[in-house]
This record gives structure tokens, sequence and C-alpha cells, in this order.
């Protein structure tokens, strides 16, 4: 155990649950940050480390309530932001309220988090701030415009505090998943392509802590992943 709180905003059943896990293995008590966090039945096999969250990342009161309370119980020593939403379209046929919609979600709410994070982090000049990017961090494909924007954006927003906040002694990294998570309603492509063409969320989870577990003379700002049969 551990005197010190993680904070995982974007609390789904794949790689969320995952990261909250892995965190809560390590020792520390997560809060656990979602639209529906405190449905999700798999949590309550951490119930003891674990706090489910029901939060809208977009809200800025809400999320600066959610790192109030963490840091109420103990230092908020991880910060993680996992959230995003995606609606595959063609240009010309997106809504644009869906298109700001999956930018708030994916960019703003990143801020959002990292901003709250760090306010606390620099009082003690140590912490570490995390962001889930995609391959859309790296190039836009068509009929991706909707991911694309905020997956860039949120990169320039993590590369901006890593150079802000490094010299404050706060380690901000961006992981770049480029390649499909295994989950439940992708089990099926396993069969098709093959064992291992599947990123495993618990996988991607040990890279997180091995990320925060970092010394600060050798930090990582980005990072990638993906399976070893993906070509790139």
């Amino acid at each position: 155990m551990t005197d010190q709180t993680a904070v995982v905003v974007g609390v789904g059943p794949g790689l969320g649950l995952a990261l909250v896990k892995a965190f809560a293995t390590e020792g520390y008590t997560v809060f656990a940050a979602a639209r529906k966090a405190s449905a999700l039945r798999e949590l309550s096999a951490r119930v003891e480390r674990v706090i489910a969250v029901d939060i809208d990342a977009t809200d800025s009161a809400q999320v600066d309530d959610l790192f109030a309370s963490a840091e109420k119980m103990a230092p908020v020593a991880v910060s993680i932001f996992n959230a995003g939403t995606f609606v595959r379209t063609n240009t010309v046929d997106t809504d644009p309220e869906v298109f700001e919609r999956c930018w708030r979600v994916g960019c703003f709410g990143g801020f959002l988090v990292g901003r709250a994070a760090a306010q606390l982090m620099i009082k003690r000049g140590a912490g570490t701030i995390l962001f889930t990017g995609a391959t859309a961090s790296l190039r836009g494909g068509a009929g991706f415009v909707n991911l694309a924007s905020p997956k860039f954006a949120l990169r320039a927003v993590a590369q901006s505090m890593a150079r802000e906040l490094g010299p404050q002694g706060i380690h901000v990294a961006h992981v770049i998943i480029d390649g499909q998570i295994h989950a439940a309603r992708s089990a099926h492509l396993l069969s098709e392509r093959g064992a291992d063409s599947l990123l495993e969320p618990d996988a991607i989870a040990q890279t997180y802590v091995a990320l925060h577990r970092q010394h600060r003379s050798a930090w990582t700002q980005e990072l990638d992943l993906r399976p070893w049969t993906e070509k790139f």
C-alpha cells in the first residue's frame, strides 16, 4: 500500500479498467472516473482500493472536484487521461455538433484533467501525467476526421505540458496506441488475424506503470505501442 492516489479518467471495460487494476495492484488508491464508472461491475473486484466516480470530463467544475476529492484522501501521484469518443463519418456528412462533441471529450477533457493534476503536482514538484493517444494522433485517415482532430490536439497539449512542467518535476507522457485493443467486441479478430494481433489491455497498462516509475534522468515524453504483427 502507498499513501498516494492515482486518478484515471475514461474508464471502460478495456484499457481503462486495466489501468485501474494495474495501479491498484501497485498499492495506489485509484479514483476511476467516467460517465458511467459506477456501472462497471469489474471495479468491485478492487473495491478496497478503487473509488468509482461518475463525471463529465468536459465539465471543469466536475474535473476539479474529482481531483480535490482524490487529493483530500492522499496526494495525487498519477493522472491518466484515457477518455474519448468517436463517430466514423465522411467529412461532408459530419454533423458539426458531433464533431465538436468528439473534440470536447477527446481534447478539451484532456486539457482539463491535465490542468487539474498539474495544479496539485506543482506544489510538490513531483507527479506523472499520462495521456492516451492513437494512430490518429499522427495521421488523419479517411472517415476519421472526428477522431484525428481531437487526437492531434491532445498530442499538442501533452507536448506543451511536458515542456512546461518537466522542469518543475512533473513527468508528462503521451502514449500512442497504434492498433486495435483486445476487447469482447473485437475478440473474433484474433481468429481472423492470428495470435497477438490485438493489443492486450493489461500489457498496455504495465507500460503506463513503467512510465510512472521512470527516473527523471531518463523520462519518455512519447512512445508508441503496437502488436508485433502490425505493419507501420
